[in-house]
């Protein structure tokens, strides 16, 4: 057995995606064979937070330690087996704090960036390795801000972390986002529907864009691009009119608006980073343009609406999400090995690198809306592809 360098901890927030556990295992196995010890944390930032220091307490809920037999199967499977959440440490409602720090922490909301960083030197981790999208890798630059040593991963399905051109979740996303769009053309046409596909994407459109751009569909709305749903419409009636089978397909981001109108929300309850559940755009559409197509035709025209939701984050990730993940957690444990942290680790123009952490919070990655999407067709541009990146509209920054 090589000898201990250290301690390196892991952990996954946000919501899952396919590629969470492969990227636990890669760290994992690397760090170890370099003679590190691996704590992996559970449920997101809430096992750094809750955890008790206190040899003796039961903190199996919040961390455990990771081992190549741990790992070597997991690799293998979707979701995050170290579990998830939404918890911000720099936010945490009075009702969500600890038993063990009730009397130290009275206000509404609170910062508990104190209790992380002792928890972090009570276990002796040297080395955090967070897994997770804008929201967790926010915190990730509060700790480097504070003299931890942070290693950052990009994940989202929504491909929408700044400093990179890839996030593991995304390929899975819409490859599953293309098939299952396909299948459903089926009940479309044998209906001579519209077909209206809710997917995600709350500020950022890719998971529409590329779906459409690969053919998956006529039209797509994104948030970055308030649409006129008459011309939406207009535009649809016109697709049905020229397929054989008398359909057409649209693809919703869900934080896409109407014209005039703003995000679409399930409930105004907001999670410990300020964000509303999104949810019902897709429906609203359907009900629109179905009421709006007797306008242009002899009657008007039936709707499917289909929230993929779930569906394209669950189960096993595809080739790119096993291949990236294991790329990113070796890059990680590169930079940790020459003593280099304060990073995102990335992948831009097919390269793999990293960069400055602090780039997760200098600005919003969106698609480039007079690059990328023509507002008067609704629909990708489909210009020149010469030295583009794999997924072509996502090297801006």
């Amino acid at each position: 057995m090589p000898h201990k360098k250290g301690s390196i901890g892991i952990l996954t927030g946000g919501g899952d995606v396919p590629g969470l556990n492969p990227a636990i295992r890669a760290i994992t196995i690397r760090a170890v064979r370099e003679g590190y010890k691996v704590i992996g944390f559970r449920r997101g930032w809430a096992g750094v937070v809750e955890m008790i220091r206190d040899k003796d307490a039961d903190n199996s809920d919040c961390y455990q330690d990771l081992t190549g037999e741990t790992v070597n199967k997991i690799g293998r499977t979707g979701g995050t087996f170290l579990h998830s959440s939404r918890t911000n440490p720099v936010k945490v409602p009075r009702d969500r704090i600890p038993p063990h720090l009730l009397d130290q922490y009275q206000d509404d909301i609170n910062d508990l960036t104190e209790e992380v960083l002792k928890n972090l030197e009570f276990l002796g981790v040297e080395y955090l390795i967070p897994i997770g999208g804008d929201d967790t890798l926010s915190y990730a630059v509060r700790l480097h801000k504070e003299g931890m040593k942070v290693i950052g991963i990009p994940k989202t399905m929504d491909n929408d972390v700044p400093g990179t051109d890839y996030c593991i979740g995304f390929s899975t996303c819409i490859t599953r986002t293309i098939a299952m769009t396909h299948d459903l053309r089926t009940t479309a046409g044998s209906h001579e529907r519209f077909l209206i596909i809710e997917v995600f994407g709350r500020y950022a459109g890719f998971t529409a864009l590329i779906p459409t751009m690969a053919g998956a569909a006529n039209r797509c709305v994104i948030p970055e691009y308030k649409f006129n749903v008459n011309t939406l419409t207009e535009l649809l009636l016109a697709d049905r009119k020229t397929n054989p089978s008398h359909y057409s397909v649209c693809l919703v981001s869900e934080g896409a608006m109407f014209q005039g109108g703003e995000m679409i929300f399930e409930d105004h309850s907001k999670d410990q980073f300020g964000h509303k559940k999104l949810g019902g755009i897709g429906d609203m559409i359907s009900e629109r343009v179905k009421e709006l197509s007797s306008n242009y035709f002899t009657r008007s025209i039936n709707v499917i609406s289909q929230r993929l939701g779930y569906l394209v984050r669950c189960g096993t990730p595809d080739a790119i999400d096993s291949i990236v993940p294991m790329a990113f957690g070796n890059l990680a444990l590169n930079l940790i090995l020459t003593g280099t942290t304060g990073r995102l680790v990335n992948l831009r123009n097919g390269r793999y690198d990293n960069v400055p952490i602090n780039v997760v919070t200098s600005f919003k990655k969106v698609v480039d809306v007079e690059k990328y999407y023509n507002v008067e067709r609704l629909r990708p541009y489909y210009k020149s592809f010469d030295s583009k990146p794999l997924f072509l509209m996502t090297s801006d920054y």
